[in-house]
């Protein structure tokens, strides 16, 4: 254990970053958070989601959600933040909701089903709420506009030791700060790689292309109508093949619709980019429609996207030996995945509670550095690896839909009952609840993924399921809608957008 609390310099105010401050400052550290964006305005969750320049932040105005391993940590952990979220308007989903209606009239609760609970808002709420709740605590400082131009470190024998940032002040100077340690949750871009490898740090990284884009549109439902349910026949969120589709609720009569498409679907992603035709497209999904239609719902953006999706692994640790000490990333600075699957908030509170334990459990920097990459090959590892095989699951799918094969031309049979098997649970999680419960357990990271079909009755089950044939079972994974032709003849009709007009 160590003795003297140390002082910890934290890298980004992102969810990421204030879960790592909020779980350093509840160990007794003194932690400084450094942001080069403005703070959250003052006032409510509309003003913080139209208001707040959070140019440091991709997706910020992407749908999110915290899912259920991420929920109980704060509600055991933090209880009165939760609190907070409640009152901003962010939404509780439980277990009992997500059923599908003709699993919902015979469902009978078991132990565990009410730790099985999503929290749903703007990102922007959910930002503004912790960064209020982090900012209250006494040990924890936000230097904000910090523009981090470097970082301090010492190199001997070959080995990189950090020991602080140097900060752009005012005429270009810069003025070096020095910390115990240097926590990296600065995101996907952060540059701290860059400078380690100038220094003659090699990092290796995986690299793979999830093939996709998503574009997103919010919406508010109008006075006096209220929301349509998010199940029954036609779901609000699903698969159509050569198009993902989603209704994310989020707090005050707010929600936001996104499309997900294979980046070889040019004339789709061309029309999403319009507004007029992204609703065009919504509103030929039967899920989607009862959310967007012109008497239910206004928008309140236009249409916009996100791509350059991969998931990414970087490795800290090479050959038994740490890049850098007194250097931890955490979050997408080390570990992404797609967003698509909204596992990034939670993996982020994961791997910030790992450092925070270590942290407090042994003191030598060579330790710790080996221990963290243990511990986040452990925990964070399963997860990566399941990120990946939906992504290759998905691009493989969408191939198939784009050149006109059916599911039953996989080539090789490993492919084929790899394929069959994926099916056979999506066609069981649809019908059994008992399949279900654990597939919803394993996607909210509550286990390490596939766990659950260690229990010998579930796995009967999808044995079963499989052999009633892959043309049932991948009904369940596909949801009504048109086909990929019909929906190209749905934007061939659509009004030109207003800038081809004009040309």
């Amino acid at each position: 254990m160590t003795e003297t609390k140390e002082n910890i310099g934290v890298i980004g105010a992102g969810i990421c970053g204030l879960c790592t401050a909020l779980a350093l400052s509840s160990k007794g550290y003194q932690v400084t958070v450094y942001e080069r964006d403005v703070a959250p305005p003052q006032g409510d969750a509309d003003q913080a989601f139209f208001e707040w320049q959070r140019r440091g932040a991709a997706q910020f105005r992407h749908p999110h959600a915290f899912l259920a391993v991420m929920c109980n940590l704060m509600q055991q952990n933090y209880p009165e933040l939760v609190e907070n979220f409640w009152e901003a308007g962010a939404r509780k989903v439980t277990f009992a909701e997500m059923l599908p209606d003709e699993m919902k009239e015979s469902y009978v609760p078991e132990p565990g089903d009410d730790e099985m609970w999503l929290l749903m808002c703007r990102r922007a709420t959910m930002e503004t709420v912790l960064r209020r709740y982090v900012e209250n605590r006494p040990n924890v400082t936000i230097n904000n506009r910090s523009n981090i131009v470097g970082m301090e470190a010492s190199v001997e024998e070959g080995q990189i030791t950090v020991s602080g940032i140097k900060l752009q002040i005012e005429r270009g100077d810069t003025e070096t700060v020095l910390h115990d340690v240097i926590v990296d949750a600065s995101g996907r871009n952060s540059k701290f790689p860059g400078w380690l490898t100038d220094l003659g740090a090699t990092i290796d990284v995986e690299d793979d292309d999830a093939e996709i884009v998503y574009y997103t549109r919010h919406f508010k439902i109008k006075p006096g109508e209220k929301e349509p349910p998010r199940s029954g026949k036609d779901r609000s969120a699903g698969d159509l093949g050569y198009i993902k589709f989603g209704v994310f609720p989020g707090d005050n009569g707010h929600f936001a619709v996104i499309l997900c498409l294979p980046n070889h679907e040019t004339e789709l992603r061309e029309a999403v980019k319009d507004p007029e035709r992204f609703n065009q497209i919504c509103c030929a999904i039967p899920g989607l429609y009862p959310w967007v239609n012109e008497d239910k719902a206004i928008p309140t953006t236009s249409s916009f996207g996100f791509g350059n999706i991969h998931a990414v692994w970087k490795h800290f640790v090479k050959e038994g030996k740490p890049v850098a000490q007194n250097y931890f990333a955490v979050g997408d600075a080390a570990v992404r995945t797609n967003p698509l699957y909204g596992r990034g908030c939670s993996t982020g509170i994961i791997h910030a509670h790992l450092l925070a334990d270590l942290l407090t459990e042994k003191s030598d920097p060579l330790e710790r550095a080996l221990e963290f990459d243990r511990r986040t090959e452990d925990r964070l590892r399963p997860v990566f690896e399941m990120s990946l095989r939906e992504d290759k699951q998905g691009i493989n799918r969408a191939k198939e839909i784009f050149e006109g094969r059916t599911f039953n031309d996989n080539k090789g049979f490993k492919r084929w009952l790899r394929a069959a098997f994926g099916d056979a649970i999506a066609g069981a999680s649809r019908e059994k609840i008992h399949v279900l419960r654990g597939a919803m357990r394993s996607f909210n990271l509550m286990e390490r993924p596939g766990d659950f079909l260690k229990d010998p009755q579930i796995r009967w089950t999808i044995l079963r399921y499989m052999f009633r044939g892959r043309e049932r079972n991948n009904r369940a994974r596909f949801q009504r809608g048109p086909k990929r032709h019909e929906m190209l003849e749905v934007i061939s009709k659509a009004p030109a957008p207003v800038e081809d007009q004009a040309a």
